[in-house]
């Protein structure tokens, strides 16, 4: 692989622990400029540790994490933020007694080398409810407004990848299409996803390339088209 085609970020061998249970069993994978990377998988399998390793919020024990070649895989997680990962937890981690505005004044940095640069006013034109919210405590909204609240604040990050976990999880058909759109422009915009989905039909419409994960490890890597014509990854690795 060649410089001007190198992954934008690169996760090798990548070990983690829970305490003495071992989770990541070497994962392999890579996301490339303009890229949207499905981890598929059933539950347990590592997906959403992998993006926590990614971000230092679950040490690595051995392996490396490259963002445009340097290893990030032993730095603190506002050292990752600031290098140009953003990260969306399936928790939905709002500052409850602040307000919306409040909320994404704390996620603004400043801009990447290479990043494209979001505003506040980008983020109300995703989601003009929080626009009419603006003012209200992140702790009253709804669970979909709140998932659409964490995804502005980490894109005030600025960032050159975006780790999205469940991001559609619990939410109503309408906030679902809402975020799946959203998805779409970000990566339009020039920034690069790794999405940890449930929803099949949802990650093979908006990815580039699909991971599906099992006991730890990437156990199928190919475009959507290729993982839909593969059966027998279908049945043993996803089919509940």
């Amino acid at each position: 692989m060649t410089e001007s085609n190198a992954p934008l970020l690169e996760v090798r061998d990548l070990h983690a622990y829970y305490g003495k249970s071992h989770i990541l069993h070497g994962v392999n994978f890579y996301v490339g400029k303009g890229e949207v990377v499905s981890l598929l998988g059933r539950n347990g399998t590592g997906r959403s540790t992998t993006l926590k390793a990614i971000m230092g919020l679950v040490p690595p024990k051995s392996g490396k994490i490259l963002l445009n070649g340097r290893n990030l895989a032993e730095a603190r997680t506002y050292a990752i933020c600031r290098a140009g990962i953003g990260y969306i937890p399936e928790e939905r981690e709002v500052f409850s007694n602040l307000t919306v505005d409040e909320n994404l004044r704390m996620g603004q940095q400043s801009s990447h080398d290479g990043a494209p640069e979001w505003t506040i006013e980008q983020m109300f034109e995703y989601f003009p409810n929080l626009k009419e919210r603006r003012k209200t405590k992140a702790g009253n909204l709804s669970g979909g407004e709140q998932q659409m609240l964490t995804i502005c604040r980490s894109l005030l990050g600025n960032p050159k990848v975006l780790l999205i976990d469940e991001p559609t999880e619990g939410l109503a058909p309408k906030n679902v299409a809402a975020v799946e759109e959203a998805t779409h422009d970000i990566n339009r915009r020039g920034v690069s996803i790794v999405l940890v989905e449930q929803k099949l039909a949802i990650a093979l419409k908006v990815s580039t390339r699909v991971c599906v994960m099992g006991h730890g490890q990437i156990v199928f890597e190919g475009t959507p088209e290729e993982l839909a014509g593969n059966t027998k990854i279908l049945k043993e690795w996803l089919a509940v």
